[in-house]
Parts: structure tokens; sequence; C-alpha cells
């Protein structure tokens, strides 16, 4: 079995920007690692936002930030 990408939702996270707090306006891939773990202590907000920092921890925890950028610059938001 092989396990296909969700193109459309990872063009949705790598261009999700932080909609709160300190770092408003950064994309979740430029999110310190740390920021990402305080929210997994504390607990991640409810919804879209929640799912996509789940994920995102996941990504950096994996090493597949590079991906995330590669999809950045080679499909721009309009």
């Amino acid at each position: 079995m092989e396990i296909q990408p969700n193109k459309g939702k990872l063009l949705e996270l790598a261009h999700y920007k932080m909609p709160f707090g300190k770092y408003k306006g950064s994309y979740l891939v430029d999110l310190p690692l740390a920021y990402l773990v305080w929210f997994r202590q504390k607990g991640f907000p409810k919804g879209k936002l929640g799912e996509h920092l789940i994920t995102m921890l996941d990504v950096k925890d994996n090493g597949l930030e590079p991906m995330i950028r590669k999809i950045q610059k080679e499909f721009p938001r309009e």
C-alpha cells in the first residue's frame, strides 16, 4: 500500500500563517520548535490551526522542513 500525500493540505500547511501571539503573521514552518513543543505541553488550539501546528511539529521532528519550503517556493500564493 502506497501512501499518497494530500496535495491541497500540504499547500495549505505551507502557506498557513500564525494568526496571533508573538509570531503573528509568521509561516508555521518558521515557528521555533520550542514554541511547537510548548503548545504540545499546554494543549493545541482547536480546529484547523491546532491540526496544522500538530502536523508542523511532526514535520520538524522528522526533518521535513525543506519539503515545506520547497512547496512555498514552487507554489507561491497569488
